[in-house]
């Protein structure tokens, strides 16, 4: 072309090729040569004049069209849960328009204030805009979560995370009218000034921090748990319908039971048991395992589904649950209440007279559970004592149970999982949300009838999948890495007991190391050692075994209700008998990858608000102790102090380095010891000691403790308004005087 192109052109070229809107590559898509360049320079010039182009950088576009790809701001979610961003630049004096996100399970969903990578999509009719994200880019403001604090010039946040000791200023204008001593999450609005603190506005008042039943309230805010349901999710739950028999198998007058804690808060498996009567495998036995059939109510692509995809598992508490699932599934339809029909994937599995699984088949079907016991029920009842709820399934239906667990029993025991010994505490709470009592849980051969008859599904769930060479998320639990396992062998080596090197390390190592301890002082911390040492577990739909649970495949099929992962392996079991239209698409399947790093990742930050909830609730249980004495174990060992475990409770607090003995005491990572520079008096891991409260935190959950006996020996306590421990440039002087003297007695030698 001998001429430049007409505005026009220009503007019909880059609407068409959103991509190509440089001026080099105008020039070149026009074959414009010499003089008619300089033509295209001017007429791109006078059109950015008459507002009829944007320059950006180094390309244009025409004026009030977004680019195809483009650096967005994450607004938030409306009320139906669509995530909505709009422009991170925007400089028209116009709104900026907002832009519909497209739900992808490639990527975890961003929360407001993110900044994301995307690419605009065509939009049908007068629709919205929408995009679909290629990447994040960055994250919306530091989030804060801490206690109000008026002051003169504003205020100030004192931050409630006990591994941060930062406050942050807050501006006159910044307060969103809270008041003193509120709790309140704000957000991150600037550096510090000088040598002040760093600057924060207030976006939400929290009430109260210490009213009851607040701190999973906390915990859930600081830690991002969805809470809310949007409306969409909610109606399709409330549309939901009991599913109809249809072609389901009728597994109804099979007397499948629930067995579950007595606080449980959903039924979600069934077990069921008998003698095989085939000749072909005499003395074995016949387990049913049947689950909830979510997936029946939970659509892909529908709005109840990508609820509990953003939720990927349910999150309890001591006062409350946040479930995966509105209650109209979680506590209703999906949940297997007694003597009511409900939809469930049940799985058929044949046990030899070792216990060893010789075969298994899946089924839909329909189950009617003939009775909904608690683990005590049913213990008592297998012991000979059963009470009115479990009288008449005594026979016929516990004492198979049992009996099949027992086969099952040994075949656990041949294959040797990790055996840890690390029981659970229960935090017990009054109507008014206050702790009562603290207690560990005990553990009965109940819960390993059901855990054992769970496992075995799972594997069986794991195994048909690969069968039919369908995509599932397996649980995966890789073995410690070198790091950890020499770590843990240093540990050993302080209580006497070895491990291994130089051979493939398998968990019958670790339980010899483990029965080494047993019934001594040093168990528990030789099991935490162990625990610690062992990798986080996750989800994947590439395989490398469960190494704690020492087997070679592993999904997680039987809970539902509560793990997204299980829906998933629900879904890829219907895809691959062909049970209907409801399996595993080919788009899940596809991104199983970024849907089990999600999951692994939603359960990670489920457990830290549980763990932190617990740790407020202790301190609470705790604080009208302080200065009372207790009995503990060191369970950590760290440069700037010893961490302590209570027998009583199993809370955790610290001793502060400053705090122990009169003299100055020197940490050996590798030995996890500290040493008094004087006394020589080592401190170290599983040690039994009595400390005395000193403080408790029920807003961080944090507890500080003063070390009075170690093994029986009593401390040291510094002298009164001295200050505890030996000031560090004491101590450095103490060292160069020392050193002055030898050499000097080395002189007189001479």
């Amino acid at each position: 072309m001998n001429r430049a192109p007409s505005q026009q052109e220009i503007l019909d070229f880059l609407r068409e090729n959103p991509t190509r809107s440089g001026k080099r590559e105008i020039s070149r898509a026009f074959g414009l040569k010499g003089a008619a360049k300089i033509e295209l320079k001017q007429t791109l010039a006078q059109m950015a004049r008459d507002g009829l182009i944007e320059k950006h950088r180094r390309r244009v576009r025409p004026a009030g069209e977004l680019p195809p790809v483009l650096v967005l701001k994450v607004v938030g979610a409306d009320a139906d849960g669509d995530l909505w961003a709009e422009p991170a630049q925007w400089e028209d004096e116009t709104p900026p328009p907002r832009i519909l996100l497209l739900a992808s399970a490639k990527h975890t969903a961003p929360g407001p204030g993110d900044r994301v990578l995307g690419r605009l999509t065509e939009s049908e009719g007068d629709g919205p805009k929408t995009a679909k994200i290629i990447r994040r880019i960055g994250s919306g403001p530091r989030r804060i979560l801490g206690i109000f604090r008026e002051t003169g010039d504003g205020g100030r946040i004192e931050n409630i995370d006990k591994k941060s000791d930062r406050d942050w200023a807050v501006a006159p204008g910044a307060t969103g009218g809270a008041r003193d001593g509120e709790l309140v999450e704000a957000e991150q609005a600037g550096p510090a000034r000088g040598h002040g603190l760093p600057r924060a506005q207030v976006i939400e008042r929290l009430g109260d921090p210490m009213a009851p039943r607040s701190f999973s309230l906390v915990a859930i805010h600081q830690h991002g748990i969805p809470v809310e349901f949007s409306e969409g999710a909610l109606e399709e739950a409330e549309a939901a319908e009991p599913a109809a028999l249809g072609e389901r198998e009728d597994l109804r007058e099979l007397p499948l039971i629930t067995i579950d804690p007595e606080d449980a808060r959903d039924h979600d498996d069934a077990v069921y048991a008998h003698a095989d009567d085939d000749p072909a495998n005499p003395g074995g036995h016949v387990v049913w395992v049947a689950i909830a059939d979510v997936a029946h109510y939970v659509r892909p692509g529908s709005k109840l589904d990508a609820e509990a995809l953003k939720r990927g598992n349910s999150t309890y508490f001591p006062d409350r649950v946040v479930p995966m699932l509105p209650d109209r599934l979680s506590g209703d339809l999906c949940s297997l209440h007694e003597n009511v029909d409900r939809a469930c994937i049940a799985v058929r599995m044949v046990l030899d007279r070792d216990g060893t699984k010789i075969s298994h088949r899946f089924t839909r079907g329909m189950m009617r559970s003939h009775a909904s016991l608690t683990y005590t029920e049913a213990q008592n009842a297998a012991d000979g004592k059963p009470d009115a709820a479990a009288e008449a399934l005594a026979d016929t239906v516990i004492r198979p149970l049992w009996a099949a667990w027992e086969a099952a029993h040994s075949a656990r025991e041949r294959r040797e999982p990790l055996d840890l010994d690390l029981p659970e505490r229960k935090i017990v709470l009054s109507d008014e949300g206050k702790v009562t009592s603290v207690a560990f849980r005990d553990r009965i051969d109940a819960h390993r009838v059901i855990e054992e008859f769970m496992i075995l599904a799972n594997v069986a769930a794991a195994e048909a999948l690969e069968g039919k060479r369908i995509g599932l998320l397996y649980r995966v639990h890789e073995e410690p890495n070198a790091e950890k396992l020499d770590a843990l062998r240093e540990t050993a080596a302080t209580v006497g007991q070895t491990l291994a090197k130089g051979q493939v390390l398998k968990t019958a190592h670790l339980n010899r190391l483990l029965n080494g301890v047993a019934g001594t002082e040093f168990a528990e911390m030789i099991n935490l050692s162990v625990l610690r040492s062992m990798t986080q577990a996750y989800y994947a739909p590439e395989n490398f075994g469960h190494f704690g649970l020492n087997l070679p495949k592993y999904g997680h099929f039987t809970s539902p209700i509560r793990r997204y992962a299980d829906l998933v392996v629900h879904r890829a079991l219907i895809r691959a008998h062909g049970w209907g239209r409801d399996g595993l698409t080919p788009e899940e399947e596809e991104n199983l990858v970024e849907t089990g790093e999600h999951i692994s990742n939603t359960e990670r930050r489920s457990m830290l608000a549980e763990r932190d909830t617990n740790d407020r609730y202790l301190a609470a249980y705790l604080a009208d102790r302080v200065g009372s004495e207790f009995e503990g174990t060191i369970s950590g060992v760290a440069r700037f102090g010893l961490f302590i475990r209570l027998d009583e409770t199993g809370a955790d607090g610290l001793i502060p380095i400053s705090a122990i003995g009169t003299e100055y005491f020197t940490w050996d990572a590798e030995q996890n010891t500290l040493t008094g520079e004087k006394s020589r008096r080592v401190l170290g891991l599983g040690q039994q000691v009595v400390v005395r409260l000193q403080e408790a935190m029920p807003i961080t959950g944090g507890l500080l403790f003063e070390l009075l006996e170690v093994e029986g020996r009593k401390m040291p306590t510094p002298p009164s308004g001295r200050g505890r421990g030996t000031p560090r440039r004491r101590v450095v002087r103490a060292r160069k005087k020392r050193a002055v003297d030898a050499k000097r007695d080395r002189r007189k030698r001479r």
